[in-house]
């Protein structure tokens, strides 16, 4: 049975920076950074800091029931969200996890499709589950064991704004 691994906001801002330089260390030069939400929002932020490159967002939905722990029917949006007019034509797409694999499966088969200017693409993430049927491109930890991730920011998937009185007076 896998263990569940709880990750905090310094472990979690660690994975990303040696994510961003195991990406660089690749050599792989691109010049847009597309990531995943929600799960990939806060990665492709910090790469598109670090690189200095324009950050598109493209919503994805499939963990929904349950405090966000039980996957249903991927969705991907119809449209994405960049800052520039023009896509750029060598992409890193960013999540935070391949966990099933199916949703990076998915968008990565995708998105050149929908954006024919796409001539290459690397897919990069934090942590790679064994369990997945997508291999990114990129990855800081290899689990082999398949845990259920507990992130940092999962506390917000059950808070509520009635229960924000409570959690700000025990601080």
């Amino acid at each position: 049975m896998p263990t569940d691994l709880h990750v905090t906001w310094d472990e979690y801002n660690a994975l990303t920076e040696r994510l961003a330089h195991i990406v660089h260390d690749s050599g792989f030069r691109f010049n847009q950074i597309i990531c995943i939400a929600r799960g990939g929002l806060r990665v492709g932020d910090v790469l598109s800091r670090i690189f200095e490159l324009p950050l598109a967002i493209l919503s994805t939905h499939s963990y929904a029931a349950e405090g966000g722990t039980v996957r249903g029917e991927l969705v991907i949006a119809e449209h994405m969200t960049m800052t520039r007019p023009q896509l750029g034509d060598r992409v890193l797409l960013v999540d935070d996890m391949v966990d099933s694999g199916h949703t990076l499966a998915a968008v990565a088969a995708e998105l050149p499709r929908r954006f024919p200017v796409i001539q290459a693409m690397k897919t990069a993430v934090l942590w790679w589950k064994a369990c997945s049927v997508f291999t990114p491109d990129y990855y800081v930890d290899y689990l082999p064991d398949n845990p259920w991730i507990h992130q940092p920011f999962e506390v917000y998937d059950t808070l509520r704004p009635d229960g924000l009185a409570a959690r700000l007076a025990a601080r």
